[in-house]
């Protein structure tokens, strides 16, 4: 299934994609797409409807934040070999896991908004992945088993605040807008394979970023089940699972977004995003 929300900033309804490509409105069946409902069964609920028997929502409308009510949102690290290659650092020896604050999260196509005096905002295509039930000291065959799904991730970053002014990441990476997630929930039977999946991005229309997500140190079944030692993850937790090489603090001379910047970024099939750059005001 591919689920989705769709309205203004915080009116959202949740939705399902049919085999057309049209939004059916699911809001008679579930309330939205949260962590809670995700633990009260309602993506079993949704497997269950029939998508052709719901309303079309309406054409237009704004594609929010595939999962409402995010509680934890973790972000994982220089977890690709040429990303941690381009940026001067060994690749590590455990997974570097860290957070978003999710205030920062927004809809695929809302736009980015560099912080006030920032100089160094920076992309990141990301693979997100949606947990589904509780995991505490999981081991790796049992990963998937507490999966839900997929999605697309472009985990915005100030470079300075991340790197310059002390402390963690976390002050690089949740300013307002730098967490475009979705537009799709993408359940798990729809994929494949996780771990051979194209990701890109583009900057005003030329391709910066274009990998695999076969390029990851750690592949998602080790993010997981090494998380799951020193925390519970918990239904509706995201984890951005890394960004390949292409990002602009690589770049010689580094690049980094202005405003009336476009980026598109995508990851096979779990959608496209498309966003506008504009300045805090």
């Amino acid at each position: 299934m591919k689920l989705g929300r769709l309205g203004p900033v915080g009116q959202e309804k949740p939705a399902i994609l049919d085999a057309d490509g049209h939004w059916r409105d699911l809001s008679d069946h579930v309330d939205d797409l949260t962590p809670a409902s995700i633990a009260a069964g309602a993506l079993e609920r949704i497997a269950g409807i029939d998508p052709t028997s719901l309303p079309l929502a309406h054409s237009g409308q704004r594609v929010g934040s595939c999962l409402g009510e995010i509680r934890n949102f973790f972000c994982i690290g220089l977890n690709y070999a040429q990303h941690a290659e381009e940026t001067g650092a060994e690749k590590p020896k455990e997974p570097i896991v860290f957070s978003k604050s999710t205030s920062s999260i927004c809809g695929p196509n809302d736009p980015i908004i560099i912080p006030r005096g920032s100089e160094k905002t920076d992309w990141e295509v990301e693979l997100g992945v949606i947990i589904g039930k509780r995991a505490h000291y999981i081991d790796e065959d049992s990963v998937f088993d507490h999966v839900a799904g997929y999605c697309v991730i472009n985990d915005v970053s100030e470079r300075s605040h991340q790197n310059e002014r002390g402390g963690q990441w976390i002050k690089g990476k949740s300013n307002e807008n730098l967490a475009p997630t979705g537009p799709y929930f993408v359940t798990k039977d729809e994929v494949a394979d996780p771990q051979k999946l194209r990701l890109w991005l583009k900057l005003n229309d030329k391709m910066v970023q274009d990998n695999f997500t076969s390029d990851m140190i750690f592949n998602i079944r080790q993010i997981i089940s090494h998380m799951s030692q020193f925390m519970i993850l918990e239904p509706g937790d995201v984890i951005a699972t890394g960004t390949p090489e292409g990002v602009g603090m690589g770049m010689r001379p580094q690049v980094f977004l202005k405003p009336g910047d476009l980026v598109e970024l995508g990851v096979e099939q779990l959608g496209e995003q498309r966003q506008e750059v504009v300045a805090a005001s």
